[in-house]
């Protein structure tokens, strides 16, 4: 995971073309596949709507 990410910033996800605002950062297990990710970041779009788990950590570019 790039050094920048701290909760607060802004980031884009070039993987998946989505901006957001990291909420947090931290172990995390998917409750679908039981898939459990180290270091997690979670981002939720600025303003309002559904949050997602950036599943690349070191793709995230200042967003």
């Amino acid at each position: 995971m790039p050094g920048w990410v701290s909760e607060g910033t802004p980031i884009f996800d070039p993987l998946e073309n989505r901006r957001g605002i990291v909420q947090f950062i931290g172990e995390y297990e998917d409750a679908t596949t039981r898939v459990s990710y180290a270091n997690a970041v979670f981002a939720r779009p600025e303003g309002s709507g559904l949050g997602c788990i950036v599943e690349a950590p070191s793709s995230p570019e200042h967003g």
